[in-house]
């Protein structure tokens, strides 16, 4: 009986202290008058509608809230899930500790010279700024500084988490154009389509055009039009120009490189113009491969280049990577109106 009433006592004991442990774990810094100033939390995020980020080397991303979407500072497509991500992070930021007394010098000089600059607007008006440096040695925590129009910026580095997660808060704010860039080329419904034109430098017998005349198609090639027409083929083919995306940005070709690509004849160059009239043209280039030999591309041909990947340029003249199991659905067109041709009567 002895055993069973000391056995409950110990389990109350446990309950007790673990409970204390886990106040104080949640409510560190909260009655701290230190912390109190060092206010990071973003409650209303809905207020929040700039963000710029800086990073150490110099890059730097301006996002704008236009409606419910972001875009950066020239009203272009961005992500928008890592925006997503920096706005969980702005609500569930938290206090996690101090910097030891014998490194807050070392810290507070590494956050004032290598740290990510994220500097937040509410309504148009500048509310704080984030000094985001590394990570704790044991990566659960990130080193942190506040400037804020209250109070200034602080001298005080202190130890920072995201409320339940563990993981460093670093990774969430960066300024690489090309990791926010919006991947979306094309995203039209069919009735959105009002013409699209195919021109191949070379292999000028695979040239077509598709208009809409109304309710109606027509398909020519090389300015001969197709005397019959499948509309449901052309239905089909429109189809594809509901979700078109690049790959990704370009990370392998310098400057240079690019410049000497963009100079080059591109092998296919497709237009369309949408119903509202708005023109969007894409230059493509073969990609040269890594590998040794030739290989065979999706028309059985010999290649020499990369039989997977392409370089497009955009309309607005920027160089990516893209797929030819994306594109070819849109270059190949003899796979859908040689049949809307006339046979030729025995």
């Amino acid at each position: 009986m002895k055993r069973l009433i000391f056995l409950v006592i110990a389990l109350i004991l446990i309950a007790v202290l673990g409970y204390v442990a886990y106040d104080l774990s949640t409510s560190a810094g909260k009655s701290d008058p230190k912390v109190a100033s060092l206010d990071f939390e973003i409650k209303d995020t809905a207020t929040i509608d700039h963000i710029i980020i800086t990073e150490p080397n110099g890059n730097e991303i301006e996002l704008i809230r236009s409606g419910n979407k972001w875009t950066d500072k020239s009203g272009g497509c961005i992500q928008q899930v890592p925006v997503v991500n920096l706005l969980e992070a702005a609500v569930n930021i938290r206090f996690k500790g101090y910097v030891p007394d014998n490194s807050v010098k070392t810290v507070l000089n590494r956050l004032t010279t290598l740290s990510t600059k994220v500097q937040f607007f509410k309504n148009g008006e500048w509310s704080k700024t984030w000094y985001i440096g590394s990570s704790t040695q044991d990566h659960y925590g990130t080193y942190m500084l506040l400037e804020s129009e209250e109070n200034g910026k602080s001298d005080l580095p202190i130890i920072a988490e995201i409320k339940g997660m563990q993981g460093m808060i670093g990774p969430r704010f960066f300024a690489d154009k090309g990791r926010w860039m919006c991947t979306e080329i094309f995203a039209y419904q069919t009735h959105e389509i009002a013409s699209v034109d195919v021109r191949y430098s070379t292999e000028k017998e695979n040239n077509f055009t598709v208009k809409r005349q109304g309710k109606n198609f027509s398909i020519t090639t090389n300015g001969k039009a197709f005397p019959s027409i499948d509309t449901s083929m052309v239905y089909r083919y429109l189809q594809n120009y509901k979700m078109i995306h690049f790959e990704s940005p370009n990370y392998d070709l310098s400057a240079k490189q690019v410049d000497s690509v963009k100079r080059s004849k591109p092998f296919c160059v497709l237009t369309l113009k949408s119903a509202k009239g708005a023109n969007s043209v894409l230059k493509l280039y073969r990609k040269k491969s890594t590998l040794d030999g030739t290989r065979v591309d999706d028309a059985g041909k010999e290649a020499d280049y990369d039989i997977n990947h392409l370089w497009c340029v955009l309309p607005n003249n920027e160089l990516v990577q893209c797929q030819y199991f994306v594109f070819n659905p849109l270059i190949m067109g003899n796979v859908y109106f040689n049949y809307a041709q006339e046979k030729p009567t025995p």
